[in-house]
């Protein structure tokens, strides 16, 4: 006969799977760079416990630093849902950042070939309409041309800048 827990759904592997999820957390807090953890939402005793976790180098020792910081952050489900929920808005900012960077990349890519050129400036045109088609073009021409490196990184830098300036 199942338990009251079992029936509801909070087994023992469902509270096995709850309890890996949160030292993943803890993990994720410990391993985070330090621009990025200053933005969490944490009190000072959550703060110290992840400096120690931080600064504790042995591998048997972090391992069981962090499972500190986990039990720690299990006492508050809303504290650990704020932090969560801030780590995983700081990891789809980062997948979107990612992805505009590769579609610059891209979007250089096509106009440093000469056989796409013509439909990227077109892109390129519609996308950023304060940008200087012509010296995009002569980049463009010299990378055609004769490989120019330097005139490709430089038709990225006119992208980017030029992306940041929509978004701004």
């Amino acid at each position: 006969m199942k338990n009251s827990d079992e029936i509801e759904g909070r087994g023992r592997s469902a509270k096995k799977r709850e309890a890996k999820a949160v030292e993943q957390l803890a993990q994720r807090l410990a391993d985070l760079p330090e621009s990025e953890l200053a933005t969490l939402p944490q009190d000072p005793e959550l703060a110290r416990e992840i400096a120690l976790v931080r600064s504790t180098s042995g591998h048997s020792s972090r391992k069981r630093q962090i499972k500190h910081l986990a039990g720690l952050l299990r006492r508050d489900d809303e504290k650990r849902e704020k932090i969560a929920e801030a780590l995983d808005s700081q990891a789809v900012s980062q997948r979107q950042d990612i992805l505009a960077f590769h579609h610059l990349e891209e979007l250089r890519d096509r106009l440093c070939s000469a056989a796409t050129f013509e439909a990227a400036l077109a892109e390129v045109r519609s996308a950023f309409p304060q940008i200087d088609e012509g010296k995009l073009s002569r980049l463009a021409g010299s990378v055609h041309e004769h490989g120019d490196k330097r005139a490709a990184r430089e038709i990225f830098r006119r992208l980017r800048k030029a992306e940041e300036a929509r978004e701004a």
